[in-house]
């Protein structure tokens, strides 16, 4: 099944039809290609004949598993990039595809909006490794060394400060809800809050060193509705 769409090319490897046709369809709408794969042999077949700038992978398919599958990509020297989405959701099996190559997990269920939003961060890093140092502006960030510097000065971040920020530029210029931060902080424990109330924390500290350090004030309020890195 491909559903046609000038864009980025997405993989959907996963045996739910309604969850890939669910996946498919928003992903579209985000200007995607997506392509799907409902086995593991389907799978396989897909990734010998053609690149993917992401891959959706769930554990459990049909014939085989996802773990074997990256071992596969692992094999072939591929630079996909691999968001596993799956219903196993032990440390054991997240540790064992991290291992392999898989550059993010994302436990059933989850918000389309916030797979897409990690989707579009992920290339966006993919992107960005090629020299690990990302520049904007007068924003220069070390992925590895995990430190930002504004005109040459030291920005003190926490981690979650740190992680927040890349993902604001990895998804530049899109609105980002109060929900999709909170699960891209927290992950699956997101729902167990009441409210947001500790991403508008983290949000409001991130704002304040940056402005602190005469940062261009690309970190926008939408007010009703999230936040967006604008340039």
């Amino acid at each position: 099944m491909i559903f046609i769409f000038e864009g980025m090319k997405i993989l959907i490897i996963e045996d739910e039809k309604d969850l890939t046709e669910d996946i498919a369809n928003y992903l579209v709408n985000e200007n995607y290609l997506c392509e799907s794969a409902s086995d593991y042999h389907e799978a396989i077949e897909k990734i010998y004949l053609h690149e993917y700038d992401c891959i959706l992978l769930d554990l459990m398919l049909p014939g085989g598993d996802g773990l074997s599958i990256l071992n596969e990509l692992k094999k072939q020297n591929k630079q996909d990039g691999v968001i596993i989405i799956s219903a196993k959701n032990s440390l054991e099996d997240k540790v064992a595809g991290l291992k392999l190559g898989a550059d993010d997990y994302l436990a059933k269920p989850f918000h389309l909006a916030e797979l897409s939003a990690r989707i579009h961060s992920l290339i966006r890093r993919k992107q960005f490794d090629s020299n690990n140092i990302i520049v904007q502006n007068e924003l220069t960030i070390d992925i590895q060394a995990k430190t930002v510097t504004a005109k040459d000065t030291p920005i003190n971040l926490t981690k979650k400060e740190f992680d927040l920020l890349l993902f604001f530029i990895g998804n530049k210029n899109r609105v980002l809800s109060k929900g999709a931060l909170a699960e891209h902080l927290s992950g699956d424990l997101a729902d167990m809050f009441d409210n947001h109330d500790f991403v508008y924390a983290h949000v409001k500290n991130l704002k304040k060193k940056l402005k602190e350090s005469g940062y261009g004030g690309y970190l926008k309020t939408i007010y009703g509705t999230g936040y967006k890195w604008e340039l």
